[in-house]
């Protein structure tokens, strides 16, 4: 899967064969802010976990906590434990 960091609309996208698919987020203090996702009429609900998927190990890889903020997020941390460590001290889910 092949995302770009769009750095200047603080966005990770792919694109797919129904348009562009974006996680929108912030950057503060180590801490990645999941805000917004943006599917664009795609509902492969397959492609949209993977792609998150993608991006926590992204950030993994950056060493950042990841704060879940969009509902979206949230219901994947509770699906899928082995990411629950990437949050920050405080926050349980």
């Amino acid at each position: 899967m092949e995302i770009k960091d769009n750095e200047l609309l603080r966005q990770f996208e792919i694109m797919t064969e129904t348009g562009l698919v974006a996680i929108e987020y912030s950057v503060q203090e180590r801490k990645l802010f999941l805000t917004k996702f943006c599917n664009n009429n795609n509902e492969d609900e397959e492609l949209h976990n993977e792609f998150i998927k993608t991006v926590l190990e992204l950030a993994e890889e950056r060493k950042l906590k990841v704060v879940p903020t969009h509902s979206k997020f949230v219901s994947f941390f509770r699906k899928n434990r082995r990411f629950q460590e990437m949050l920050p001290p405080g926050i349980k889910i």
